[in-house]
């Protein structure tokens, strides 16, 4: 079986990084995460209108139907870039809407979606941090034909720019009766705040749902098995996404120490010659191909099977988390005192992988997790 890459797939690869190489250097990057949106509304427009936004939304609804791979490529080259956007956040949505809602609810909000005139992010997390079923404690209970939300939502990627959230919440006494509904941004009783974040490329806020009321067509899936199972499978695709940014972020990482210790001199010879450098160095460039590998096989699980997935995207995600986190501490390292500093472009790389390690579950989470899915 042949897992390379097709040739539609390389060009795309190269389409898609000629356009970041262009709109979105590192200094055009720090300008982006300064901004009081952090994203860039014209970049997002141009996205859209590349078919970015709709690469998983199917034909009918303004999409272009691709799959978990293309994806996953665009998502490297965005790691690559450490570019600003909330294209998880959307990507998220789409497959949530995709995978849950009916004709009628994805027809009302795909084509959006897809166009870039709606920004969707999933707001699943709360304060504990939980990823299972105990970890979801927003309520909704149902009144006069609908369902009231009470609770709170943390983590939620591009909570202050987003328009809709498709929101996880409690929706029985048994421990999987849960539900998913997209709530918009302008209903009454939600609250939108903004929280500190240690990558400043990656915005995250705080909802507080306060009696907010929602019809019963926008519930997406409910019930105990539908819904909980709906909630695993989004986070899955969470998981699985952050890391593929992570394979590019890692890269660019990698190829930012390169460059450095082929230039940096010290005892009248280039650092890139001392084997205290040269050996940290291949162990990044092994690392990162290693779980490369592992993530682009999960990528390929989530559309092509759906049972093996969860075990390789958490052997993905528990990987990266750990050797990316290396790659930003060694990187800062071998560039020395000067690597922890704002106009160093190391840093911000070290602080991708803190959030990256975090993000969707850390490697002890998962590590736990194969060991489970592997009969452990």
């Amino acid at each position: 079986m042949n897992f390379g890459f097709s040739e539609e797939q390389q060009i795309f690869r190269s389409a898609v990084r000629k356009f970041l190489d262009s709109n979105a250097p590192l200094e055009e990057v720090r300008r982006i995460m300064e901004s009081p949106d952090g994203y860039s509304p014209t970049l997002w427009e141009e996205m859209a209108s590349m078919g970015w936004l709709g690469l998983l939304v199917p034909e009918e609804h303004g999409g272009a139907d691709l799959g978990w791979i293309d994806l996953s490529i665009v998502l490297d080259e965005c790691g690559r870039s450490l570019f600003p956007s909330p294209l998880i956040a959307s990507t998220l949505a789409v497959l949530a809407l995709k995978e849950n809602g009916s004709e009628e609810q994805q027809a009302r909000w795909l084509p959006g979606i897809a166009d870039g005139s709606q920004l969707f992010s999933p707001a699943i997390l709360e304060a504990s941090d939980i990823l299972g079923p105990g970890g979801v404690q927003l309520t909704g209970l149902a009144e006069s034909g609908g369902i009231v939300l009470r609770g709170e939502k943390f983590f939620v990627l591009d909570a202050t720019v987003a328009t809709h959230f498709v929101v996880a919440y409690r929706s029985g006494e048994d421990p999987e009766d849960i539900g998913l509904a997209v709530v918009d941004r302008a209903s009454d009783g939600l609250e939108v705040e903004d929280t500190p974040s240690i990558d400043a490329t990656k915005r995250i806020g705080r909802l507080v749902l306060d009696g907010v009321r929602i019809s019963e067509d926008r519930v997406l899936a409910s019930g105990s098995r539908k819904g909980w199972s709906a909630v695993v499978r989004l986070l899955d695709h969470a998981a699985a996404a952050v890391t593929a940014e992570a394979i590019g972020a890692a890269e660019g990482g990698h190829a930012l120490i390169v460059g450095y210790a082929k230039q940096r001199t010290q005892f009248g010879s280039l650092i890139g010659r001392f084997q205290g450098v040269k050996h940290p160095l291949a162990d990044m460039y092994v690392d990162i191909e290693s779980f490369k590998s592992l993530l682009y096989y999960a990528a390929w699980c989530l559309d092509e099977s759906p049972d093996e997935a969860p075990l390789y995207v958490s052997m993905a995600k528990a990987y990266a988390s750990d050797a990316f986190t290396r790659i930003g501490i060694d990187g800062i390292e071998l560039h020395g005192a000067l690597g922890y500093t704002w106009e160093y472009d190391a840093q911000l790389y070290l602080k991708r992988s803190k959030w990256v390690k975090s993000a969707y579950g850390g490697s002890d989470h998962h590590y736990d997790r194969v060991a489970t899915l592997g009969g452990l």
